[in-house]
């Protein structure tokens, strides 16, 4: 297996609107992170993901991108950022950028001029259709719900959105376009950048005939992902984009894939593949998901969750490369998901982590994640600000659905759980700003914030610190091989790692009861080190597991 720095590496993300505020609009900015580098240099994190900071009007938080090349005003200046990436550089911190690139805005300026007239020079770099019987041209529902297409009265066709209706999608059958996107990655990677974290980019690739989705039930609209997700020129436009841009950089990239499977995952990060490094899958974030899709919630099963993460570690060692994460900016706050965010909200915190990281791929973490912050209860739906939120509130609704109902599946659920502002220390709005902020505050930030997290030595702070630096120690971690134990057992999360002739044994008890597991078959306990435990280290025995205990133990020879 290759040795790679991003194999060796842990990510952190940041979702600049909500990391931290210098100038009191309610919006956090680049000079706000610059402000907080030498924390996260403490943490010890690598490299920094940064979600969108380009010109955009923000139906989508700025992943409607309407000028790829420009610093979004609410943010800073080009000058803030390059002073932002000198900063990450001088100490030791690699920056990827998000790459949006399945849709810009409305407001771009190759929209503006594709929609003039239908033989414009620009029409071809969106997708256009004429409607069908008076229709849309096919019957894709959008992510964001409704349909994925929208009329436009000027030249009397409609355009595919398989987001918001102001993120129209970029025709990638057209090589100009293509041209233009390549272009626009060497401006960034020219500028000093080490990669791309890719949203959604397995959707670029389209069935040219867009055909109708099945729809047994009638509704509508149907989810048309089988003629979008991992389409049928995909990999010709990744090694393509490889061969052109990135193959001529030392740089990193992920690519967010929807729907992914393992063995796709294998084509999509293959080192004799030239395509990207690592995928986001979404599998495990679907495990408390029932059979009506990310709302209708249903209670989490470790079982299902074993499954779904052993798979990917077993199909994609030696083949290809995993990302590892729980949180990021559409996904709710972990410890309020599979943890327990009440009276054991550190320790259900610190056993999620080490489940993660001890694994083998590369480990994101979403600011906050470190901290322990939760999901948030806001009062009213007024409060909530996500436009997939909010479209899906305003559906339900008119379905007859009561809104007390629509609710308790937000607060799981809802994107807005990952988006309220970083809780930095007690003071008010958790000194995220000085002013309004742009979304309400969780309110348990007095209790949950950096300046305490910082005075604690037993935070979940200090212990991602900890579990950072044992990966950067120990090359079992990114480069060993995996094995389950325990498949069947409803709340023990037990695993083996091994590299030459070292070993680790991780056990994680996923509950609040006490559970008693028997040994490890081939593992000698007796000889073994504790790499990490969130358990005070008194005499006990090693297989009886309190609740929401992690220990990892480590044996060489």
């Amino acid at each position: 297996m290759t040795k790679k720095w991003w194999k060796e590496s842990v990510v952190y993300q940041i979702y600049p609107r909500s990391f931290m505020d210098s100038n009191g609009d309610g919006v956090g900015d680049i000079k706000g992170i610059i402000s907080k580098l030498d924390y996260l240099k403490k943490l010890g994190i690598d490299v920094i993901w940064l979600s969108p900071v380009y010109e955009s009007p923000n139906d989508d938080n700025g992943y409607d991108i309407s000028d790829y090349k420009k610093i979004m005003d609410e943010f800073g200046t080009m000058a803030d950022w390059e002073e932002m990436l000198g900063e990450m550089h001088n100490r030791g911190i690699k920056l990827v950028m998000d790459l949006v690139v399945n849709h810009s805005s409305d407001e771009h300026g190759w929209f503006v001029e594709s929609r003039k007239s239908k033989d414009h020079p620009y029409r071809d770099y969106y997708i256009w259709r004429e409607g069908k019987d008076g229709k849309e041209p096919n019957n894709w529902e959008s992510v964001f719900s409704g349909s994925a297409w929208e009329y436009d009265e000027a030249t009397e066709e409609y355009f595919l959105h398989l987001f918001s209706k102001k993120q129209p999608d970029l025709n990638w059958e057209n090589p100009k376009l293509r041209r233009e996107i390549y272009d626009m990655m060497k401006f960034w990677l020219d500028k000093g950048i080490d990669g791309f974290r890719m949203d959604v980019i397995n959707f670029i690739s389209k069935v040219p005939t867009l055909p109708d989705a099945p729809n047994p039930e009638g509704k509508p609209y149907a989810s048309g992902h089988e003629y979008y997700m991992n389409g049928p020129r995909i990999h010709e436009f990744l090694q393509e984009m490889n061969q052109e841009v990135l193959s001529q950089y030392d740089s990193m990239t992920v690519g967010e894939m929807p729907g992914v499977t393992p063995e796709e995952a294998v084509l999509y990060t293959g080192e004799d593949r030239n395509e990207v490094n690592m995928v986001f899958q979404f599998e495990h974030m679907d495990v408390d998901s029932g059979p009506g899709g990310k709302w209708d919630v249903i209670p989490f099963d470790l079982v299902k969750l074993k499954s779904i993460l052993t798979k990917w570690q077993m199909e994609l060692h030696g083949k290809g490369w995993n990302s590892l994460y729980w949180n990021n900016h559409d996904q709710p706050r972990i410890v309020s998901r599979l943890g327990q965010d009440g009276e054991y909200r550190v320790k259900s915190a610190k056993m999620l982590a080490t489940l993660l990281h001890m694994m083998q791929g590369t480990p994101y973490i979403y600011q906050g994640e470190e901290l322990g912050m939760t999901n948030v209860r806001f009062s009213s739906i007024d409060e909530y600000k996500d436009i997939e939120t909010l479209n899906m509130y305003r559906e339900k609704v008119a379905q007859g659905m009561k809104p007390e109902e629509i609710m308790e599946s937000i607060y799981v659920k809802g994107r807005d759980n990952a988006r309220t502002p970083m809780q930095w220390d007690g003071t008010e709005h958790g000194g995220f700003t000085d002013g309004e902020p742009w979304i309400a505050s969780n309110p348990n930030y007095r209790e949950i914030n950096a300046e305490k997290a910082l005075n604690d030595p037993e935070s979940i702070f200090y212990y991602y610190q900890k579990l950072i630096a044992i990966r950067k120690k120990h090359d079992i971690i990114p480069y060993g091989s995996f094995e389950l134990h325990y498949a069947d057992h409803p709340s023990v999360y037990a695993y083996t790692r091994t590299h030459g002739d070292e070993k680790i044994l991780v056990l994680c008890n996923v509950s609040g009861e006490e559970q008693v597991i028997d040994n490890i078959a081939s593992f000698d306990i007796t000889q073994a080190e504790i790499l990490i435990s969130n358990e005070e280290l008194h005499e006990k025995d090693a297989f009886t597991l309190n609740p929401w205990e992690a220990t990892a133990y480590y044996i060489k020879g």
